[in-house]
């Protein structure tokens, strides 16, 4: 993604306005400033390689605490579902791209486009867009994430 672009994102999730019960607005914003880095299966760090759950995962725990269960599967039946009018910055996208439901996750930045470790074929987290042929066939749904009782601390990995 050029640097324009991503700075022109980055002023559009700064401009967004604060609601009750939505995604904090730091949670997109950190996931953007991840573009670029590289994609590694079973990844779980910036520096040494993010698959996709391991990038959700890292992008929730450094911008709420909130640890997620660690396979996207896992994340989708941890976190509330949501129609796709309902999607904001920060809620949480859903694809099936290994013939299984649930099997990809990303994180939604407005205006149809999402951010993701996308493959070790792409070889980094991108942005891509909800649109594009590929994403719009394989849309599982979509999820928000939201703390249980409201703590911003309390863990969502399963017992």
């Amino acid at each position: 993604m050029k640097p324009v672009a991503l700075l022109s994102l980055l002023v559009l999730l700064l401009a967004l306005p604060a609601r009750a019960n939505t995604p904090p607005e730091d949670i997109p914003i950190y996931a953007v400033s991840l573009v670029g880095s590289p994609y590694r299966l079973g990844g779980t760090s910036p520096g040494t390689g993010l698959d996709c759950s391991g990038f959700v995962g890292h992008v929730f725990r450094q911008t709420t605490g909130i640890m997620l269960p660690r396979d996207s599967r896992a994340i989708s039946e941890a976190a509330r579902p949501l129609a796709q009018t309902e999607l904001l910055p920060g809620d949480l996208v859903f694809f099936n791209t290994l013939n299984r439901a649930f099997s990809h996750v990303g994180i939604y930045l407005g205006d149809d486009r999402f951010v993701h470790a996308a493959s070790s074929r792409s070889g980094s987290v991108m942005v891509s867009n909800l649109n594009d042929r590929y994403w719009r066939e394989r849309y599982d749904g979509a999820r928000r994430v939201t703390p249980p009782d409201n703590d911003p601390s309390a863990d969502m990995v399963p017992d």
